[in-house]
């Protein structure tokens, strides 16, 4: 009776968590913030949503495509990429992708502030794709620290708040059985540490 009963409270826990991970995933996060500054940062918002597009284009839309198509093919086991064996070649494409994007909106004179998003991104993909061939560190938890970060840095303290959203993005790797904590923490170090020097620098 004890163990139903501790199974029923845990469902939903894993539901709250699995709609965690899924609303703060890497690829919308890397298709969100771009936008988010590219409306917020650049005058006309015409040309900073233009050029945030054309961000998200690169670092969310077409990378996540080639996952799906991987996983269509059966060579991922799922969008997410649980197995670490399985996100090296998905990772390097991404890379890929966001450098093609880079220098497309270098070449043509893209905003700093929006540039400056996407270099966030692939230093990010870089740390992540660097780690992760040794060891399974969160790439949910770089990605939403480093977004967080440069929250902080656009809009300024009050938005610490969102750190609130990275501990709950940890809770639910940690929760699903995803990852570890030692793998969370290092990815929220990953990502803030990454992030911040970025975009400070190029913005």
């Amino acid at each position: 009776m004890h163990d139903v009963m501790d199974s029923q409270a845990r469902r939903p826990a894993l539901r709250v968590a699995r709609a965690v991970t899924e609303v703060f995933a890497p690829a919308l996060l890397a298709a969100v913030m771009p936008i988010v500054v590219g409306v917020t940062s650049v005058l006309p918002i015409g040309t900073g949503l233009g050029w945030a597009l054309v961000g998200a284009l690169f670092c969310s839309v077409i990378p996540n495509i080639l996952i799906w198509w991987g996983v269509h093919r059966g060579r991922l086991t799922d969008h997410h990429i649980r197995v670490r064996e399985q996100r090296r070649t998905p990772l390097i494409h991404g890379l890929l992708s966001v450098l093609v994007g880079l220098a497309l909106m270098i070449g043509l004179g893209a905003p700093r502030p929006v540039t400056a998003m996407v270099v966030v991104m692939f230093a990010l993909g870089l740390a992540v794709t660097a780690a992760n061939l040794v060891w399974k560190l969160s790439i949910h938890a770089a990605v939403a620290a480093g977004s967080a970060a440069v929250l902080v840095i656009e809009f300024g303290p009050a938005l610490l708040a969102s750190m609130a959203a990275v501990a709950l993005v940890g809770w639910s790797r940690v929760r699903l059985r995803d990852h570890t904590v030692a793998q969370v923490i290092a990815g929220t170090a990953v990502g803030m540490l990454v992030a911040i020097p970025a975009f400070l620098l190029l913005r």
